[in-house]
């Protein structure tokens, strides 16, 4: 008689494994390079709090503000798929879809703002890392959108849930950015 394998905490997890493996690899990513960030920040605190300086921080807290509610869009529409609002669940995320556009509009405002003002990747090391970090994620936020139009035109509950679970790694890695780049002295 075969008996049934007990269940595994992997058989909790929303979504896929495969995504889950790739947002953990990118979360190890993302760390090692905040981790490297810190380490420089030591060793240059006044160079570090001066190129900070230069940094608009209100363009960052908005943008944060445009993450947060994109991500809280993602969540609403696989409730709205699972309660069987099939066309409300695809606006959701076509909204949060449209709010990532402007997360990145506003950080390429912030870029050329930079940019008009001197300071390049070879700027000095703050500046180095702060292109490397942003730039890395403003690709994951264009990966995102792709992935919530995709799942928009696809939307079964499971499709959600992936692609939820990424923008919202997404979201996160912003949340850890944020502070650490443009608020920690």
């Amino acid at each position: 008689m075969n008996q049934p394998e007990p269940a595994s905490v992997l058989d909790e997890l929303p979504g896929d494994l495969m995504m889950w493996i790739l947002i953990v690899s990118e979360l190890l990513v993302f760390g090692a390079g905040l981790a490297a960030f810190m380490g420089m920040r030591i060793a240059d605190p006044a160079g570090f709090a001066e190129s900070q300086d230069h940094l608009n921080r209100a363009a960052a807290g908005a943008n944060t503000v445009v993450l947060v509610t994109s991500g809280f869009l993602a969540a609403l529409a696989l409730r709205m798929r699972e309660a069987g609002q099939c066309a409300r669940a695809r606006a959701m995320l076509v909204l949060a879809a449209m709010l990532g556009a402007v997360f990145l509009w506003i950080k390429a405002l912030e870029y050329r703002a930079d940019l008009a003002a001197g300071l390049t990747i070879d700027s000095n090391g703050f500046f180095t890392f702060y292109y490397l970090l942003t730039g890395f994620h403003a690709a994951h936020v264009v990966a995102g959108i792709a992935i919530l139009l995709l799942v928009a035109w696809r939307d079964a509950p499971r499709n959600i849930e992936v692609g939820a679970a990424f923008w919202h790694m997404v979201d996160l890695v912003w949340v850890m950015l944020f502070p650490v780049i443009y608020l920690l002295r």
